[in-house]
Parts: structure tokens; C-alpha cells; sequence
């Protein structure tokens, strides 16, 4: 039996349909030969630190960093998921192949592989590869199946991710959470949240500070156009004061008139931030309302994978584009022209090099009645396919020059020569920023005009809005315009397009962040947790992209997950050791925090006497003569607290917080072989004790270490010191050898 695994139930249902497995059973589809089950998205997880060791599960500084040597994986813990995982499982136990059918993506490759490795299926695995989920697409993907190795480095890049976003956000957000963290607040710190909400702090700190300067602009109306002081605005008053008293006594007179014809491009198809950013500008639509119905549309078979960071198409889609056309028939009235002829074949729209798992999003042929708003981003998709396909705008740049008395003047305009694709959005009612229709002006013509000086002030840079976040994520803040360009930029952006609308929502669950109508602000808290994080490692939008090239580098092979994943551990070891310095302590407090209840603590005797004993789990804690010990001692629990170890009288209370935080504080006057110890009490795997050595303020330093200063060089050895590689560039850290 072959044996299909899809991501959705939905998704399944379409694929068994097609394959012919036409009987339903609980958790999957079965018939002419095929079972087709299904994950509901992470059946498997990453384990969670108490999983690794007991105490790790405690919120403690004394356990940070947790950097476990081998990543492991787990079923989620919940009912239902336990459930389908033992119906995939068995299934897996009778297959003779697996066809894994998850989401043809980075994530989908992961949660796949997960449930693979969970099932511990050793059998052979293929992989169905499709970019649509129409009748076609499926039948030619199972003709097409694919080796699954040939997506071992997206998994690898997928696995890369989570245990990046697993090391630095549960270090760093137990780090600052116990550090800094107000009466129940927890500070979520995250390898992309962070940044993104340092970005939005940034700027609501540079319009908050902003001292607006005046200028003055010297204009002039003529025939109804305005013309504007060629070189540009006054910074002094009484410069232009004088040239605007000047002009008002003479007329204005048409010097020169330049055209130049030129060239307007069909707007790009869509990427998932391309789509989010216009649909969030256009209707008002949030980036992950944006994703919530591009995935409904690819469910419904309507359009092709949204999940994608392409505006491009392949070269074998291009035979295919006829077929797609001729089925628009809600759009004949554009798609008409376009049949009666050869279809135009652009290299700014059909790139092989610019396209990897998927290409851009468009609409597969298939129409049906869609809700409102499923509509209007449907619609947009659609025309921008057939804009794409119909000749370019050609147009004609008029710049006009004037002048009153030796005053020049200037004014431009667009005049459309052939609309081209324009006709597509006509019926949008839109046109293009900044155009300007001109009057037909004569050289050497003169007239009455009407000039102006103006006083005006500068602007702050404006609050981000959802379109203009996703865009500065897209290009790691940078301010970007040209497309281009950006095309470029991607592979350094923050995060990926389909985590980009995830990472926002939790920024506004946590609270960090808040609407005002269309901007987006930061929060009192949000402001208080970026001021509060002084390594500006995490908070770097740049060095986040530099990360996010990294696991595309994996992607593609040209780098190892284990070199990636070495770069992360120590980083937080040395974050850990930095904020754990940190002399300065602040305290955040939660957004709107509700009073709460006092309830009475219990006495010192309650917290220790009678506890479960933490090695059987199922006695109680007694106090004897010399120890603590279970009250099951004796009957298979050995167990025992003694009131002295190392020499040293160990209290009740330390012990209650060995119990519930897994260490006692770091106490003085042990020994050990006669000498004097300080350190922590752990418990060992066999829950004896054991004595941890207190950590030093300063490390030892040795050549080829990160530099702890600018977290970018690395630790060279001189004749008398250790210095930064990157001292040529500014970095000054040096420590002198210490003597022996």
C-alpha cells in the first residue's frame, strides 16, 4: 500500500479524490491502492527544556544557558493529535512507500519529516512537488514524484530555524523575564520579534524627538499649473523674499519645453509581501488577514501557492499561460485580446534563475463564487496576470521651463501615448502617484501669472503602517524603493513572507504593539523592553538578515546547519554571560495589569515537610533526626536531605527552592578536600546531591573566540593581550594575559 501524507484534511481529501481513494476512515482515505492521511499543521514538536533536565524547567538564571547537545522531537501533547499520530503511524507500519504531500515549502518539508522521524519509518519516501492544487497539478505531480533526498537541505534549513528560534527565544525570554520581568510579566524575546519591534521603537523615538525646521518655497500659478523655483527651496527667509518681490512685476514667459517618450512596465505579479502590502494599502487588510485568504484560495483550487518570495514565473509555465487566459472568462472582456494573438513572453516576468520552490501567484483558470473580500484579492491577482501579458505604457515625459524676469521656473507631466496594460485597471479608477496631465504650452508665450512664497515646515518620518512594516522587514529596514533593488535585498530580509504576518499578531498579543487606525505603535511596554535589552545584537535588523541568508544558504547546500546552528549557541552563551553582568536592574510591568489577589504564603514547615518526593513521586517529604527523607524510605524510595553536607548546614528554605527551581543559591563555607567551596546544590540523575562550583565573573579568554564586545570579531592573541579582530574598524576591547 502507498501511503500519502498530506498537511490538511482538506488538502488530503482533494488529493484521495483525484487518486482514486474514495473511502473514508477515521484519519484517513483509502482505496486503489493508496491510504491518504493527514497532519492539522506541528503534530511534532521541538521537546521543551524540563524535557531535556528537570530543572531546566524552572525559570532560573543559574540555568541559563540551555544549549542542549542533541535536539530532540515529541508529539504534541493533546489528545487529538496523539490520536491522528498513532493512525499515521500505523499506517506507516504497512506502507511500502510513503509519498510525503505536505505544503511543497520550507515549514511543510519540516512537519513532514518530524512525524517521519517520530514514527521511526525507515521505509522508502517520495515527495509530491506542486505549486496548485487543481485536478492537473495533482495528477502531473504524482507523474512527477521526486526523491524525498532531494529536499534534505530544505528540511535541514526548516530544523536550522526552529532550533534558532528555540535557542535565543527561550534563553533570552527567560533572560530578561527573570532579569527584568514585572509582577507576572513575561518578556518575550525573539530572533525576528525582536527586531521588528526595535524597528517600530526606532521610529516612534525619531518622530518623537523630531524638531521640525522652516523652509520657504517660492511657486508661481500659470494657466492653471504650478510652477515651482528650479533650484529648489530657501532655507533663509529674505533670500527668497527678495526673487518673490522681484517676479510679482514682471510677467512669466515659456522658455523651453522638453519631451521625452519613454516606457512604463506592467505592475510585477505578486510575492506574499507584494500581495500583503497592497491589500493592506488598497483595502485595509492585515498582512495575516492577507495570508488567511490567499490560503483559502489555494484550497479552493482558485490560485497557485501564496507562500512565496518570487515575483517571477519559469519558463515551462509559459505554455500553459494560453489555457489559463481562455478560462478567465469573468475577465474576457481583457483576456480577449490577448488570445487572438501570440502571448507576449517578458524576461521581466518568465526567469528561471529568479524563481526556486515556487514561482509568483497566479490565478490556475478554475472560477467560482467567492465571499467579498476573497474576491477583491482575487481580482487583483488576476489582473495583474493579464496585465503582465498585454504591451507596455508608453508615455511622454514633458518638463516645461519658465521664468519671470531672470526667475527660471519648472513644471513636468506624463502624457500617455498608448495606454498598454493600463487598460487592465482602468475601471480601478487609479492612477499612478505624482501624474500630471500639462496644457499644451508654446515656446516663447507669455502671461498674467500668480506667484506665491510659502513658509513651510519639515516632516518626521511617518509611524509605520502594516504595508510599510512588511516592506522594511522585506529589506531589513532599509528604506528601499526601487523593485529592483529589493529583488536583491530579499534574501537578507527578516524572517520569511509566510512568518512575516505571524510575527506581527504576536507582537500585538504580547502587547508590545498597538494599532491607531492604519499605524502601528509601539507600546509603553514595548518601548521599556527595547530600551531595556542593551545588546544591539538582538535587536539588529541586519544581523537578523544576515541570519535569514544564512538558512538559505542551507537551502541551498552551500552551508552546513551544524555551522549555523554552532554560530547560535554562542551567541546566547555569550548573551547569557552579558546580561547576567549587568549591573542595572529594571522592572517592566504589564500593559493594563489587572490588581490581583494576595493570598497567604505557607509557613516555612509547609513548603518542604509533606511536598512530593521528587525522586519516586509518590511519597512525602518527612523531617528525621539528621535529614529530610520520603516517608516511603525503606519500602523502595531511598531518598534523604541531610541537614549537613560538605561540611556545611543546608536550610530548610534552600532546600524548598532545590525542589521547585532545581538549585539552591549559591552558598558559601563548603568544603571539599579540606579547602574551602562555594557554589550551588543540584540534584544528580540519581537525585543525590551534588556541589556545583560557583561560575566566575571573569572568563577565560582564548584565541578564535566571538569578541564579547561587538559580537561580530574574533579574539586574536598579541604579545601582551588579547585584542578584537575587528580593531582597524573601531572595536577597542583588549585584556591584558592574565599573570600566572
Amino acid at each position: 500500500m502507498k501511503v500519502c501524507i498530506a498537511e490538511k484534511p482538506s488538502v488530503a481529501r482533494e488529493i484521495a479524490s483525484v487518486l482514486g481513494a474514495n473511502t473514508k476512515h477515521d484519519g484517513y482515505f483509502e482505496g486503489n491502492g493508496y491510504a491518504v492521511t493527514y497532519t492539522f499543521g506541528h503534530l511534532c514538536t521541538l521537546c521543551e527544556p524540563g524535557d531535556y533536565k528537570p530543572h531546566w524547567k524552572s525559570w532560573d538564571l543559574n540555568n541559563l544557558p540551555m544549549l542542549p547537545e542533541k535536539f530532540k522531537i515529541k508529539v504534541a501533547d493533546n489528545k487529538g493529535v496523539k490520536k491522528q499520530f498513532n493512525i499515521i503511524k500505523r499506517l506507516f507500519d504497512k506502507a511500502e512507500v510513503v509519498i510525503n504531500c505536505g505544503d511543497a515549502g520550507q515549514e511543510g518539508e519540516l512537519i513532514q519529516r518530524w512525524v517521519l522521524s517520530e514514527a521511526n519509518y525507515k521505509g522508502k519516501v517520495q515527495r509530491l512537488w506542486i505549486s496548485s492544487l487543481t485536478t492537473e497539478a495533482i495528477k502531473e505531480g504524482f507523474e512527477n514524484l521526486k526523491p524525498a533526498e532531494d529536499y534534505d537541505n530544505l528540511f535541514y534549513a526548516g530544523f536550522s530555524r526552529s532550533i534558532g528560534d528555540w535557542l535565543l527565544g527561550i534563553n533570552a525570554t527567560r533572560l530578561y523575564t527573570v532579569k527584568h520581568g514585572g509582577y507576572k510579566q513575561v518578556l518575550s524575546v525573539g530572533r525576528v520579534q525582536t527586531p521588528t519591534l526595535a524597528m517600530l521603537v526606532n521610529r516612534h523615538k525619531e518622530i518623537e524627538n523630531f524638531k521640525p525646521e522652516p523652509y520657504w518655497e517660492l511657486q508661481t500659478l500659470y494657466r492653471d499649473t504650478l510652477f515651482s523655483y528650479e533650484e529648489g527651496r530657501f532655507l533663509k527667509m529674505e533670500d527668497g523674499e527678495k526673487l518673490a518681490n522681484k517676479v510679482k512685476e514682471h510677467e512669466f514667459e515659456i522658455v523651453s519645453i522638453t519631451k521625452k517618450k519613454g516606457t512604463e512596465y506592467a505592475p510585477k505579479l505578486f510575492d506574499l509581501t507584494g500581495l500583503q502590502v497592497y491589500c493592506n494599502t488598497k483595502f485595509g487588510f492585515s498582512a495575516d488577514e492577507t495570508l488567511k485568504i490567499a490560503q483559502r484560495l489555494y484550497e479552493k483550487k482558485i490560485v497557485t501557492y501564496p507562500r512565496v518570495d518570487t515575483t517571477f514565473l519559469p519558463n515551462d509555465i509559459y505554455p500553459k499561460v494560453k489555457n489559463i487566459l481562455s478560462k478567465l472568462t469573468d475577465y474576457s472582456a481583457f483576456t480577449q485580446p490577448l488570445l487572438n494573438k501570440k502571448i507576449k513572453k517578458s524576461s521581466k516576468v518568465f526567469n528561471d534563475k529568479k524563481v526556486t520552490d515556487h514561482h509568483a501567484i497566479i490565478p490556475t483558470g478554475i472560477q467560482t463564487h467567492l465571499q467579498p473580500a476573497e474576491q477583491q484579492v482575487y481580482d487583483i491577482i488576476t489582473k495583474r496576470f493579464i496585465a503582465v501579458f498585454y504591451d507596455d505604457c508608453k508615455v511622454s515625459n514633458t518638463t516645461v521651463i519658465g521664468k519671470a524676469d531672470d526667475v527660471n521656473f519648472k513644471t513636468s507631466g506624463k502624457e500617455i501615448l498608448s495606454k498598454g496594460w493600463r487598460v487592465v485597471f482602468e475601471t480601478d479608477g487609479s492612477k499612478t502617484k505624482g501624474e500630471s496631465i500639462l496644457p499644451t504650452f508654446t515656446k516663447g508665450e507669455k502671461g498674467p501669472h500668480e506667484p506665491s512664497f510659502l513658509e513651510k515646515q519639515t516632516k518626521p518620518p511617518k509611524q509605520y503602517t502594516e504595508a510599510s512594516l512588511l516592506r522594511a522587514m522585506e529589506t531589513a529596514g532599509k528604506q528601499v524603493d526601487d523593485d529592483e533593488l529589493r529583488d536583491l535585498m530579499k534574501e537578507n530580509g527578516i524572517g520569511r513572507p509566510s512568518t512575516r504576518a505571524n510575527i506581527i499578531e504576536t507582537l500585538f498579543k504580547r502587547k508590545y504593539i498597538k494599532r491607531n487606525k492604519k499605524q502601528i505603535l509601539p507600546t509603553v511596554t514595548g518601548i521599556q523592553l527595547i530600551d531595556t535589552i542593551q545588546n544591539d545584537l538582538l535587536k539588529s535588523a541586519e544581523l537578523t538578515g544576515n541570519w535569514e541568508k544564512q538558512l538559505k544558504d542551507i537551502e541551498k547546500g552551500e552551508i552546513s546547519a551544524n555551522t549555523f546552528i554552532k554560530g547560535m549557541k554562542r551567541m546566547v552563551d555569550a548573551l547569557v554571560y552579558e546580561v547576567r553582568s549587568e549591573k542595572v536592574e529594571t522592572r517592566i510591568s504589564a500593559v493594563n495589569n489587572k490588581p490581583t489577589v494576595k493570598t497567604k504564603s505557607k509557613s516555612k514547615s509547609e513548603k518542604l515537610i509533606g511536598a512530593t518526593c521528587p525522586k519516586c513521586q509518590k511519597g512525602q517529604l518527612l523531617k528525621g533526626k539528621n535529614a529530610y527523607g520520603c516517608n516511603r524510605f525503606g519500602k523502595g524510595c531511598d531518598f534523604l536531605l541531610p541537614f549537613q553536607f560538605a561540611d556545611k548546614k543546608v536550610s530548610e528554605n534552600q532546600y524548598s527552592r532545590l525542589l521547585s527551581k532545581g538549585s539552591t543559591v549559591n552558598l558559601k563555607g563548603f568544603k571539599v578536600d579540606g579547602k574551602s567551596a562555594e557554589g550551588l546544590l543540584r540534584f544528580d540523575d540519581h537525585f543525590k546531591l551534588k556541589l556545583e562550583p560557583k561560575q566566575t565573573t571573569k572568563r577565560q579568554i582564548k584565541a578564535g573566540d566571538t569578541c564579547p564586545k561587538c559580537k561580530t570579531g574574533t579574539i586574536l592573541k598579541g604579545k601582551t593581550a588579547f585584542g578584537c579582530s575587528n580593531y582597524k574598524t573601531g572595536c577597542d576591547f583588549r585584556v591584558s594575559f592574565y599573570k600566572t
